[in-house]
């Protein structure tokens, strides 16, 4: 058998486990492997009993022992990557309902931050006790770092760049033209016998960067199957309410409606401002939405949900259709995450759709560029499909 060979048996016997005799391999695991198998074999081998101990397992099994699932936590993030750990992480939760154990201050210490237990622990954030609050913030600051060294400066660059061509005036004063940009525009017009360029069009220099340009009011859903767009949501709304030519406005809801703006200069503080979980009133949250919008033409409205509407849906529909008469760009995102396709109320996005505000999921590394589309007031629709034939 070559080493080939040798490395395929142990993968193959390490991901269908069991007994060496039932497996099928033949592979004995030594080392090292012995370890990957009983912490692979904790977690996936058997059913729970209704005990909740870990019946026919041939590891030890989890079940409810903070110190033991510890352990396992250790030896998961020793022998393998943090991508696999936090998907083992996730499994763990779910399969063995260890939710509990993450009110521990030592559990909060052993495991892998992302983005989906930053989740998970704003969801116990009413019931955690006041000794896990501390190392909970410190795992939700982890992967709020994360986050913003991953789209903060691309999406200051992206709506910079996008505030600036807005601002923008084509009759500008002479004092105010922008040669370089009006040169630029009019090369086309360049004369060969006089050696020059006639300008058609002048560009001049735009507002001043400390006047708003755009207000932009982010709806959120904080329903459980929202959780990771509320994080990146956080985020975004965070670096939105930094630049000075935009006035962001955050607004939560289920079936009540948070308004978190004065939160924004901290999206640590904005994540434990939220509740996930619970009912969803859409309706509800846009007519809070609708308080907020003093300059309709020069807003942009964007509603994060997976649109199961618990509220009045004539009535939100209503609201989406006057807003958009009054000139407010309205978007909707049905997540905004790195996840696939979502789960989601078709019937209410394609009521949306016929309204002229289409439904559609964004990736966080999407956003920017379509927030800049927005501002400069371009139609979403071809980068809405080229970004989903690329995801196809």
């Amino acid at each position: 058998m070559t080493d080939d060979d040798a490395e395929r048996m142990r993968r193959w016997r390490l991901a269908l486990g069991g007994a060496p005799e039932a497996e099928g391999t033949g592979h004995q695991l030594s080392g090292a492997d012995l370890a990957i198998d009983a912490a692979l074999a904790a977690l996936y081998d058997s059913e729970p009993s209704s005990s909740g101990e870990r019946a026919g397992a041939r590891g030890a099994g989890l079940n409810a022992s903070a110190p033991r699932v510890a352990r396992w936590l250790g030896d998961i993030r020793k022998y393998f990557p943090s991508t696999v750990v936090q998907v083992m992480q996730a499994d763990a939760i779910e399969r063995l309902n260890l939710t509990r154990l993450l009110l521990e201050p030592e559990m909060l210490d052993a495991v892998e931050p992302d983005v989906h237990l930053v989740g998970t622990l704003l969801s116990l954030n009413r019931v955690m006790p006041d000794r896990s609050k501390q190392a909970a913030r410190k795992v939700v600051a982890k992967v709020v770092a994360e986050l913003e060294q991953r789209i903060v400066q691309r999406t200051r660059t992206a709506l910079s760049g996008a505030l600036n061509r807005a601002a923008r005036i084509n009759r500008p004063r002479h004092r105010d033209i922008d040669w370089d940009h009006t040169i630029r525009a009019n090369l086309k017009h360049y004369q060969p016998e006089h050696r020059t360029i006639v300008p058609q069009r002048l560009i001049g220099y735009g507002r001043r960067a400390q006047s708003v340009q755009r207000d932009i009011v982010l709806c959120v859903d904080q329903s459980g199957s929202m959780a990771a767009s509320v994080v990146y949501s956080s985020v975004f709304a965070a670096v939105l309410a930094s630049m000075r030519a935009l006035k962001t406005s955050l607004v939560v809801f289920d079936t009540s409606v948070v308004d978190l703006t004065d939160r924004l200069a901290d999206p640590v503080d904005v994540l434990f401002g939220t509740q996930l979980g619970g009912g969803t009133d859409i309706n509800r949250a846009i007519a809070y939405g609708q308080q907020l919008i003093t300059r309709p033409r020069d807003t942009i409205f964007v509603l994060i949900s997976d649109l199961y509407e618990g509220g009045v849906r004539e009535e939100m529909l209503r609201r989406v259709a006057a807003m958009l008469a009054a000139g407010v760009q309205v978007i909707v995102l049905l997540a905004l995450s790195d996840e696939g396709a979502p789960d989601y109320d078709r019937e209410n996005a394609a009521a949306l759709a016929a309204l002229g505000a289409p439904a559609f999921a964004c990736t966080p590394d999407v956003f920017p560029e379509l927030m800049a589309a927005a501002i400069e007031r371009r139609d979403l629709r071809g980068l809405i499909e080229r970004h989903a034939a690329a995801a196809r």
